[in-house]
């Protein structure tokens, strides 16, 4: 008789076990597509830590490496936007289903065009301390306005025009005066100058196309290359961000706090 109630006992209690199971309504979260587009003066390298962690939970992530960044050495003259635009294009074909796609700094350029070009391939668009033009300026229009940039003053084109640099001394200050010797070593250590002609170009865009894609924009609160006030202004001319969201951090959240960023990037694809 112990033994027939112990085996009935049990039996209810895996009922209720898979009951319980069964009735659980709380959603998967999905995996998601991320495509980063790097800014000005950067390559994927930067980006290690946030899409390691993306791929930690299940998402794929790719990190664009546009022309005449990272190790890529396409001669300066052959670059301009169409050129970046068509590189990020050309990753996205090989991917299945929307993407979210991230744009830092200048790469918010770049994923504007893109979005003019394909914004049915496109679940949202993720400003992160990114330039946002409006149709017919350049980044060069956008970041002439930023008077109190400390790259404004530290820019040193080269005698053909074709590259920028920055002084030395103010790269840490102007990208990541906040991070650790570490983080700013590894950003000095992968420094190398801009092309030019991109930043000079002026976009397109069209109600119909970019508009119709969802954006988000993470401002960096303490960004000295793309300052808060610049932000604020682009945001306040572009219609269509759904949601913005904050970092206490300087021009390179992913490498300061890329765990906040992967977090803030998990948030908004849900």
């Amino acid at each position: 008789m112990k033994k027939s109630i112990l085996l009935l006992l049990i039996a209810v209690i895996s009922a209720a076990l898979l009951s319980c199971a069964k009735n659980d309504n709380t959603p998967a979260v999905a995996a998601k597509t991320y495509v980063i587009v790097p800014g000005a003066w950067s390559a994927p390298y930067a980006w290690d830590n946030v899409k390691a962690s993306l791929e930690k939970s299940g998402n794929k992530v790719v990190v664009v490496q546009l022309p005449g960044h990272g190790s890529d050495q396409t001669p300066p003259q052959n670059l301009t936007m169409d050129v970046y635009r068509d590189m990020v294009i050309s990753t996205m074909d090989t991917l299945s289903g929307k993407v979210i796609l991230v744009g830092h700094s200048l790469g918010g350029v770049v994923i504007s065009e893109v979005a003019e070009k394909i914004p049915s391939k496109i679940e949202k668009l993720v400003y992160v301390a990114a330039f946002v033009p409006l149709s017919g300026q350049s980044l060069l229009d956008l970041a002439s306005t930023d008077t109190t940039s400390v790259l404004g003053a530290n820019l040193r084109p080269s005698a053909d025009n074709l590259t920028i640099d920055i002084v030395h001394d103010q790269i840490i200050n102007g990208f990541i005066q906040d991070g650790t010797m570490d983080e700013q070593n590894l950003l000095l250590a992968n420094y190398r100058v801009e092309p030019a002609i991109p930043l000079t170009n002026k976009v397109t865009l069209t109600t119909a196309n970019y508009g119709s894609v969802s954006k988000v924009y993470i401002k960096t609160l303490l960004d000295h290359a793309v300052t808060p006030t610049l932000q604020k202004r682009m945001l306040a001319a572009t219609a269509g961000f759904s949601t913005v969201y904050q970092l206490n951090t300087g021009h390179c959240p992913f490498l300061v706090k890329a765990d906040s960023v992967a977090i803030l990037l998990t948030s908004i694809a849900k």
